[in-house]
């Protein structure tokens, strides 16, 4: 094992970036922007897309699939839309390379350029949209609830593996209603089900709450929004959802007969996560010793070292391993038994903790005297040792799972509590942002202008208007402008 992550509380960066590629969760590709996501890293993203898939089907979602191209004018008819991604975009102009005239390598060939230039996706919004113009005639068409997992492309100069790439992975939802009701109450459901998840299996408290009208998806009516809390003080975005009105229908003349012979524009919602959330597992309870995963999402969750110096001793060790894992794996519990020769006991210890398996259990000769096995905890880095006489392993452990569950959302919990602070003028708002970070609660008048300047003077931005906002008159932090209730701002990823 390589030893030495740097310390998280000396630099968190170069923490950060260590332990993705340390833990082989990811690491840089030869091509610049891009990431390539490890076999242990996918696993985990295996997990949550398998949980997330699951979710979304539960709720009357289906998947489909959508090409990775656009045409340009597909992009251009939504015009909002397109000044959102203009920059980000990347275009395809040509379809054919040649022989370079000295033959010392390929050149794109003039000749093939193509009638219409095509923009590799930013987002599928302009490619559904159209689809759906033909798929959508009647109310009996409706609702059109379609999820698609697939990559996406926004051309990013300053990368970081997970959290900003410009190759990246995710899903998004695209649905049409025959109501704005309708369709306003699926934009809310999905972003309870993105909460839902980030806190029943990432183990990640967030906050949910509503985008202002400046950080809103480009062609969105509203943006929902779940924002959660990084270990160094900044927020993160961790999943998104868009009531877009009728703003696509138009744009692309997806009409519908109404059950009263009317005819009108369907409303339509958007909705998606990505690998980002795989940086907010990692920085959200990580520490110095490598990561912390909420056993929900470990692709092990429980790893047996044997400890043995002969081929006898391991074969008896092994008898007991497989009894032991007999009894957990019919409980959807993974459970590797490492049995390698070619590493100590102790290097092992050290592998699995950096790769954050929930639950260690190491079973040597004395073990199998005793009839007993000594359990590691990684969220607390503590051991106990379980008399197999005493105790049912097929109990035992899984409530030791649900505990490590619980107990690693509550050190996030109390974190985020312990880093939530209100503020009411702007000498100590610049004080805390500096000094301690976190999320602040403050009042604000409710204008972009006043957002501009409060992220130009500090760099902290409104992360979201809280749900559960509590309406209070109040004066803005900057201006002193009357207010009507506390908005979270912070820094951001």
């Amino acid at each position: 094992m390589s030893k030495g992550l740097p310390k998280r509380e000396d630099d968190y960066s170069q923490w950060y970036n260590e332990l993705v590629k340390r833990a082989d969760l990811a690491e840089n590709s030869g091509v610049r922007g891009c990431m390539v996501i490890k076999p242990y890293g996918y696993s985990i993203w295996e997990k949550m897309q398998g949980q997330l898939d699951q979710m979304f089907k539960d709720t009357g979602h289906s998947n489909a699939y959508f090409p990775l191209f656009i045409p340009k004018s597909f992009l251009s008819k939504e015009a909002s839309h397109v000044e959102g991604f203009a920059k980000e975009c990347a275009v395809v102009t040509h379809y054919r390379l040649k022989n370079s005239e000295d033959n010392k390598g390929v050149i794109v060939d003039p000749e093939a350029k193509l009638e219409e230039e095509l923009i590799v996706r930013p987002t599928s919004e302009a490619v559904i949209w159209s689809t759906y113009r033909n798929w959508i005639q009647s109310y009996r068409d409706l609702p059109l609830k379609v999820n698609q997992w697939a990559n996406v492309v926004r051309w990013e100069m300053r990368t970081r593996l997970f959290l900003r790439t410009a190759e990246f992975l995710w899903q998004e939802g695209h649905t049409a209603h025959a109501t704005r009701e309708e369709a306003e109450e699926e934009t809310v459901q999905m972003m309870n089900i993105y909460a839902q998840f980030a806190e029943d299996y990432m183990a990640m408290p967030v906050v949910k709450g509503l985008k202002t009208e400046t950080e809103r998806f480009a062609g969105a009516l509203e943006t929902y929004c779940i924002e959660a809390l990084m270990q160094d003080g900044k927020a993160l975005q961790a999943g998104t959802s868009h009531f877009l009105g009728q703003n696509f229908a138009k744009a692309f003349d997806v009409k519908f007969a109404s059950k009263d012979g009317g005819l009108d524009y369907v409303w339509g919602t958007s909705w998606g996560v990505s690998t980002r959330l795989m940086g907010a597992l990692v920085m959200a309870h990580s520490d110095n010793n490598g990561l912390v995963l909420p056993p929900k999402l470990a692709p092990i969750q429980v790893v047996i070292v044997p400890i043995f110096r002969s081929e006898e001793e391991l074969q008896a060790i092994e008898e007991k391993a497989h009894e032991i894992m007999d009894q957990l794996n019919p409980l959807g519990i993974s459970v590797k038994f490492d049995h390698r020769d070619t590493h100590k006991p102790g290097w092992k210890f050290a592998e699995y903790e950096l790769k954050g398996v929930p639950v260690r259990i190491a079973l040597g000769p004395r073990d199998l005297a005793n009839n007993t096995i000594e359990v590691a905890r990684r969220d607390t880095l503590t051991k106990e040792m379980m008399k197999l006489d005493e105790v049912d392993v097929s109990k035992a452990i899984p409530a030791l799972l649900d505990e490590i569950q619980a107990n690693i959302y509550k050190k996030a919990k109390d974190y985020r509590a312990d880093n939530t602070r209100k503020v009411n003028d702007w000498d100590e708002f610049k004080k805390v942002l500096e000094e301690k970070g976190g999320f602040i609660s403050a009042h604000w008048d409710g204008t972009a202008e006043t957002e501009e300047k409060i992220k130009d003077l500090t760099k902290a931005t409104i992360r979201c208007i809280p749900l559960d906002q509590v309406k209070e008159e109040g004066a803005c932090v900057l201006t002193g402008k009357p207010s009507k209730g506390r908005v979270l701002f912070a820094k951001a990823y």
